[in-house]
């Protein structure tokens, strides 16, 4: 049976006139086997338009292909984002549209084509989550044992792009993704923030537990908790929190801590939910590609700084993003590796590269300082706080 289309406009286009979903009486007078009847319509109706948007996803694919241009558009993203939420007349609150739609272009992408998405660590951890937030759950996905490994795989093409952390609420920068943006030609084409909360994972009880294994940032993370309820366990570093969960599985006394989606499938218990010592736990992961990206409207830009070694140098650093009105967001110091006691600055500000005050303040900078290195502009997240 030929599936029924939707209503349509003068144009062709499909209309949102009927706000009822059907013509005659009221939803809410009608039989529950009338009401499912209007669904199963409806639905014809969306998989007709989701037919029809996959059929143009894939043009789009060839073009791009042909023109050698990214099959993944942040910008372009932010776009489709804000026009659905902007013409979203409810029921669904935006942010259930916005899951909806990152599927949808999830599945578009996947036809097109492209290298997968590296990211650090094995399935299941953090940075795993916070890709599939990204890029959703119909795309290819690369995990990567390390973080230079990560940058590597988008380098030589084996990934279109990565996703690596950068920094956590709590415990600061990840420095070893600062260093390989320093040494790469990569650039931050997005960024992404992702709440965390942190399980204590094991095989039996907490009395038992005589070692702790994570991620050293995790570790950090819970802190408090550890001195407070394990003062006596041993804590060592794994390599990430899913390699800490598999030695939880094997080891006898051993607890890990990751999140409560690591021990699915694992031969391992929840202990202990929500041991983060802060609520606010959050961690900022950087997308990584080979080209860069234009400007969305709300951008944050990112660069290494060095400064000469003079008297007011960190001050005529800073005055130039004041003296242009450039908010910036964070900043770091990093040891430059060239000599003892130098450092280079890590800067996050508001805006993108080819804004004109943003442009200014580059320029400010190559004239006062020893190097400016660009490590992207891209469309700036919402953190999960804000």
């Amino acid at each position: 049976m030929p599936r029924k289309r939707p209503s349509e406009r003068p144009d062709g286009k499909p209309g949102r006139e009927d706000k009822s979903g059907a013509a005659g009486a009221p939803a809410s007078e009608k039989s529950l086997e009338a009401l499912r009847a209007e669904v199963d319509a409806v639905d014809d109706g969306i998989l007709d338009l989701l037919d029809r948007r996959a059929r143009t996803a894939k043009a789009i694919g060839k073009l791009k292909a042909s023109d050698r241009a990214s099959f993944y558009d942040p910008r372009r993203e932010r776009e489709i984002y804000e026009r659905i939420e902007a013409a979203n007349e409810g029921p669904l609150p935006g942010p259930s549209l916005r899951a909806i739609w990152r599927e949808i272009m999830s599945a578009s992408l996947a036809l097109e084509q492209p290298a997968p998405i590296a990211y650090f660590g094995p399935p299941g951890t953090f940075t795993h989550q916070a890709a599939r937030a990204k890029f959703g759950t119909s795309v290819g996905y690369l995990p990567e044992r390390t973080i230079p490994e990560v940058f590597a795989a988008v380098e030589n093409g084996r990934a279109q792009f990565g996703v690596v952390p950068i920094e956590n609420s709590t415990e600061g920068p990840v420095n070893v993704t600062i260093d390989m943006l320093a040494e790469t030609s990569l650039r931050v084409v997005g960024e992404a923030y992702l709440p965390i909360h942190l399980a204590l994972l094991g095989r039996g009880p907490i009395s038992a537990v005589r070692r702790v294994y994570s991620h050293a940032q995790a570790l950090g993370q819970a802190r408090r908790y550890l001195a407070a309820n394990l003062p006596e366990a041993e804590v060592r570093e794994a390599a990430s929190t899913i390699a800490a969960v598999e030695t939880a599985a094997v080891e006898r006394g051993a607890a890990a801590i990751a999140s409560e989606l690591a021990a699915e499938g694992r031969d391992v218990e929840v202990l202990a939910r929500r041991i983060q010592d802060s609520a606010d736990n959050e961690t900022r992961f950087f997308v990584v590609g080979r080209e860069p990206v234009g400007r969305s409207g709300r951008d944050k830009t990112t660069m290494m700084v060095s400064i000469k070694d003079e008297v007011g140098a960190l001050h005529s650093m800073l005055s130039a993003f004041r003296d242009r009105g450039v908010n910036l967001t964070s900043i770091h110091s990093r040891p430059s590796r060239r000599r003892a006691w130098d450092y280079v600055f890590f800067l996050d500000c508001e805006g993108h590269l080819e804004d004109e005050n943003v442009k200014g303040v580059i320029a400010t900078l190559e004239s006062r300082m020893r190097h400016v290195q660009i490590l992207g502009a891209y469309p700036a997240a919402a953190a999960a706080a804000d």
